[in-house]
């Protein structure tokens, strides 16, 4: 199986006999689990020898619209990190985004807040504290995914093809990408606003990742048939 873990990162462990309903590693191994586990490491692929439920995170497995919204994260998680490179930090931003989807916080918006956060994680992190062509830090700002990131009015005409942005859409983006992990609750955006800088997002992903998930098509494909908020 694959974990995510906070002092070592990614890894891959062997848990034997974990797919037995018996077994001592059935309820540590299902998806989403919060776990305290040992093993031992090989030199590819570790060994489970015990380990202590923390969190089972039953409610994911079990609703199809948050377990769609938690797959995906966690796909993404896995795309964009590195085995064994530890990171403490995005631990606990991906336990708080489960801990809040759980909670029924608004599942689109924990959503786009982690693609936007993990850009630079993926090499293709947008300029959002400047003029992405000038470095201008003062006045109207648009978004143009052929700059990859903010333009400022002097430097509009660079792209034809600039999203023009309100000062409040500016800083959403900018919280969204800035926001420590604790605060990400407090985000307050109207289900409009969400939406367009939603697409901002996905266009910036087609143009600069690369990745093509299947979680992400499902999460998509879902998204569009539910009905809107």
């Amino acid at each position: 199986m694959k974990v995510f873990t906070k002092e070592k990162g990614k890894l891959a462990l062997m848990a034997k006999g974990a797919k037995k309903p018996k077994s001592q590693y059935a309820a540590i191994c299902q998806p989403y689990a919060h776990t305290l586990l040992t093993f031992y490491m090989g030199k590819s692929m570790g060994t489970l020898s015990q380990g202590e439920m923390l969190h089972t995170f039953r409610s994911l497995r079990e609703d199809l619209d948050m377990s769609a919204y938690a797959a995906y994260i966690l796909e993404l998680l896995d795309s964009s990190v590195e085995e064994k490179q530890a990171s403490p930090n995005l631990f606990a931003l991906v336990l708080r985004l489960l801990e809040r989807l759980e909670a029924g916080d608004d599942p689109v918006l924990l959503r786009r807040v982690f693609e936007w956060k993990v850009t630079h994680l993926l090499g293709i992190r947008p300029q959002l504290k400047a003029c992405a062509n000038c470095g201008e830090t003062n006045g109207i700002f648009s978004f143009s995914i052929k700059e990859a990131g903010f333009l400022c009015d002097r430097c509009k005409h660079t792209d034809q093809y600039r999203l023009a942005l309100t000062d409040e859409e500016v800083r959403m983006l900018r919280e969204w990408f800035y926001v420590r992990t604790p605060n990400i609750e407090n985000i307050e955006v109207s289900l409009a606003m969400r939406d367009k800088l939603a697409s901002v997002i996905d266009t910036y992903y087609d143009q600069y990742s690369g990745l093509r998930l299947k979680s992400k098509r499902f999460l998509d494909q879902w998204e569009n048939w539910k009905p809107k908020d």
